[in-house]
């Protein structure tokens, strides 16, 4: 089964209702938030109302929170070898 990655990128600020209620349906509240719903005309249909805010991605599988935080995070730039002794 697969899944849109929607990623809210631009604000709903001064847009009508309609289009706010649109973002509430899919879940999105803050900028480069992401949420994942499966693949149906109901899901494309409300991203096509709100295209010009959102970036979408087909995805194979939903991604937990947890992981889409550790996709985010940058490499530390550095790897420990070993521990210093005290």
């Amino acid at each position: 089964m697969s899944f849109f990655r929607i990623t809210l990128h631009r604000s709903a600020i001064g847009l009508p209702r309609s289009t706010r209620g649109v973002l509430d349906a899919l879940g999105l509240h803050r900028r480069s938030q992401v949420v994942f719903h499966p693949v149906s005309p109901q899901f494309a249909g409300m991203i096509m109302k709100v295209k010009e805010l959102v970036r979408v991605e087909e995805v194979d599988r939903a991604l937990s929170k947890y992981e889409v935080r550790e996709e985010r995070r940058p490499d530390p730039g550095f790897y420990v070898e070993k521990a210093v002794a005290r």
